[in-house]
C-alpha cells in the first residue's frame, strides 16, 4: 500500500471576522528541528466563522484526496 502524505489543515483569520482554510504539505527539509509546511490549496473566499472554514477545509481535503486519504 502506498504511503500517506503529511497534510495539515489550518484556519487563519486574515481580516477580522474573515476566516480562510489552508491545506499544507510537509516538506522533507527540517528547519531547526521543525518540519516546514508549504501551502497546496486555500480558500479563495472568506467564511464568517472559524467552524465553517474548518468544515469547508475538511470537505476540500476529501474532494482532493478521496476516501483513501492523501497517498503518494
Amino acid at each position: 500500500m502506498s504511503q500517506l502524505r503529511n497534510i495539515a489543515l489550518t484556519v487563519q483569520e486574515l481580516e477580522e471576522g474573515e476566516y480562510y482554510w489552508i491545506l499544507m504539505e510537509a516538506t522533507e527539509r527540517p528547519v531547526e528541528d521543525a518540519l516546514p509546511y508549504l501551502p497546496i490549496e486555500a480558500a479563495v473566499d472568506p467564511y464568517f466563522s472559524y467552524a465553517n472554514a474548518l468544515v469547508a477545509g475538511v470537505a476540500a481535503m476529501r474532494r482532493m484526496f478521496g476516501k483513501e486519504g492523501p497517498r503518494l
